[in-house]
């Protein structure tokens, strides 16, 4: 199998340099990987090393804690777009689906699925490892009703990355025509086959070039 274009290609972390954001995009043109997923400070700089390449640029909202307002969230989409990104992954209102309150974590996944054109991918990150299983399903079924493109497991900044259990368990509420991406503490190539096994069509991984070189 093929996994280099399942890959989003992963620099998140607070004190990213630009020589490390230049170095991630051409390993993404070298590999030929989906997207770079970057933090929104990047993405401008991201679009334009990647102006002529396949590689789409893939920003986070609302990361990693979930706790901004819908507005906040819908203009920080908005405004990425605007700088050049082409997918963007949300963070849910964490507080709300521990309460409960499904429609205000719908309403919050709304918010930026209408933020940005059609064309824009919507990923939407439930944290798979603050949710109890009933929860997970709960938070897809949201993101489902907001019309979202993909559910997401994880940040990769909380207690815990993707399981196999949690994608299986996405896909199956989803179905066959939502988009699962399986993220935190993918490694190797075993760790991603088993991902995509599970359910997972795209992979957020920090170690994609290892794991398409094993």
């Amino acid at each position: 199998m093929e996994l280099n274009q399942y890959i989003d290609h992963t620099l998140l972390k607070a004190d990213a340099r630009k020589e490390e954001i230049t170095q991630l995009c051409q390993e993404a043109k070298d590999h030929h990987f989906m997207s770079v997923c970057v933090q929104p400070t990047w993405v401008a700089y991201s679009h334009d090393l990647l102006k002529d390449a396949s590689v789409k640029v893939c920003t986070v909202i609302g990361f990693p804690l979930g706790a901004n307002t819908p507005e906040v969230k819908a203009f920080e989409a908005k405004e990425a777009v605007n700088q050049g990104a082409e997918e963007v992954d949300m963070v849910i209102n964490l507080g709300a689906a521990k309460d409960g309150q499904w429609d205000v974590v719908q309403a919050d996944i709304e918010a930026v699925v209408q933020a940005v054109p059609n064309h824009v991918i919507v990923k939407v990150i439930i944290e798979t490892c603050l949710l109890t299983d009933e929860e997970q399903v709960k938070a897809c079924q949201a993101a489902q009703r907001a019309k979202a493109d993909f559910v997401k497991t994880s940040t990769g900044f909380s207690t815990g990355g993707a399981t196999v259990e949690d994608v299986q368990r996405m896909r199956a509420t989803v179905g066959p025509d939502m988009g699962v991406k399986a993220s935190g503490g993918i490694r190797t190539k075993e760790d991603a086959l088993a991902m995509v096994e599970a359910g997972a069509n795209r992979l957020g991984a920090s170690k994609g070039i290892e794991i398409v070189s094993a």
